[in-house]
């Protein structure tokens, strides 16, 4: 014999409990499944999974043949274009200057979207946590919801002590409701915001990988310019080789910058060019038209009168200025910039170089008679693109970064960044570089 009540006892659920327990319950299961069920393979029978593993090599095979296939025209392409320019010296100038300022604008790009994505991916990081230690609270809350908005209570069979109950859990489940719409809320608020933040790094993450990939092929680009550079300006390799090896023999008896510049520009045929080239720039007529002329084989005008104009040699933050604390009782000497690994580092102004090499503590060393008395130098690269005798030109590619020995301590994100180390010389003597580099845009918003 049954015994019906007269009415069931349901609770008083919200109509939108269900459907919030629903959206919620669907974006808790895309965050936290995937993980669990990555392991949760079903079996894939011999003779299938040798078949998958036939055609997964054969799509690799394609991709491989279709990325060989893309390079080639792409190496034949930049073949054509130097052809085609190379005997032109200012539209193989212009180029260069084109390529590398190009270059440049993709660094900062990249700089830019690295930044935005790392406050991303800590939010992200956050959200998920904050789930994470909810899992259980919120897994209870998920499973009451849904009974709520889905199931009524079932109707109540023979024994009182199990009717009792029932109305016990109905009152009590009525009691905890507006808790459980205020859990429910702030978990869909969560979930929206992981969703939102998702979509922000998906984006933020294909602009990256576009930049990378046009990054790399201006790489490839400005590679094949410099080597053509380079074999037109090497006239007799042999003669070169000694006096890199001259050099080379002068950094190790010399003590300081000052005497190495000495020695070099009497005793190294190229760098004594260079030099005797510089002091007769300095009583010329400066000519400020010469500054868009990328055939000029001098400065376009005295290194006094390029306060304010020159442009830092490569894209990255600076870290310590001129005259700040070294840590070792004394000043720093010059600009210390932190850049990116492989970052192109070009001329900051026109000059002839008159020493490439290692030296002492400043590693691989670069230094640019810019006339007039005034030298530059260039530190902690990884690789010199430019000879002892050559002019330069303002923004012209000198050098590439590495992971140097001269290198930063982190970036945000963990990682080693190598540091470009820029001195300003007058007639030997350390001076300010600051008065000379031009102010950038992000400057003139901060100003």
């Amino acid at each position: 014999m049954m015994i019906r009540p007269s009415h069931t006892f349901e609770p008083m659920a919200s109509p939108n409990l269900g459907g919030i327990a629903a959206v919620a319950a669907l974006t808790l299961a895309a965050v936290f499944l995937p993980a669990a069920g990555a392991g949760a393979q079903q079996a894939i029978p011999p003779g299938s999974a040798r078949e998958l593993e036939k055609a997964e090599r054969q799509r690799e095979l394609e991709i491989l043949r279709g990325e060989l296939a893309r390079t080639k025209e792409a190496e034949a392409k930049r073949k054509a274009e130097i052809d085609a320019i190379k005997g032109d010296r200012k539209k193989f100038a212009q180029t260069l200057l084109d390529t590398a300022a190009h270059m440049r604008a993709i660094e900062k790009k990249l700089a830019a979207t690295e930044a935005r994505l790392a406050p991303l991916d800590a939010r992200e990081i956050e959200i998920r946590r904050s789930l994470d230690s909810r899992r259980g609270v919120l897994a209870d809350v998920l499973a009451a919801l849904t009974r709520l908005g889905r199931q009524p209570a079932p109707a109540l069979i023979l024994r009182p002590e199990d009717a009792l109950e029932s109305v016990r859990s109905a009152i009590l489940l009525g009691a905890v409701i507006p808790e459980l719409r205020a859990k429910a809320e702030a978990l869909a608020k969560d979930l929206a915001e992981l969703a939102r933040v998702r979509r922000e790094i998906a984006a933020e993450r294909d602009a990256l990988n576009a930049d990378r990939a046009a990054l790399d092929e201006e790489h490839q680009r400005i590679t094949a310019l410099i080597d053509e550079r380079q074999r037109g300006q090497v006239e007799n390799e042999k003669a070169l080789e000694s006096e890199r090896a001259r050099s080379l023999a002068l950094s190790k008896q010399v003590e300081s910058v000052s005497d190495l510049v000495t020695r070099m520009e009497k005793e190294i045929a190229s760098a004594a060019r260079a030099a005797e080239a510089a002091r007769r720039q300095a009583d010329a007529r400066p000519s400020p038209a010469a500054l868009s002329d990328p055939g000029r084989i001098t400065p376009a005008i005295p290194f006094t009168q390029a306060k304010g104009r020159l442009p830092l040699p490569v894209t990255g933050t600076r870290l310590r200025e001129y005259g700040a604390p070294d840590g070792l009782g004394g000043s720093e000497k010059g600009l210390s910039v932190s850049a990116r690994p492989g970052a192109q580092v070009t001329a900051p102004c026109d000059g002839w170089v008159v020493y490439t090499g290692l030296f002492r503590s400043y590693g691989r060393l670069l230094i640019i008679n810019a006339g007039g008395g005034y030298h530059v130098l260039l530190a902690g690269m990884e690789r010199i693109t430019v000879d002892l005798g050559q002019f330069v030109l303002t923004g012209e590619p000198v050098a590439v970064m590495g992971n140097g020995p001269r290198m930063a301590s982190t970036t945000e994100a963990g990682s080693p960044q190598p540091i470009l180390y820029v001195e300003f010389r007058k007639d030997g003597n350390s001076i300010d570089p600051s008065p000379w580099w031009a102010v950038t845009e992000e400057e003139k918003v901060r100003g």
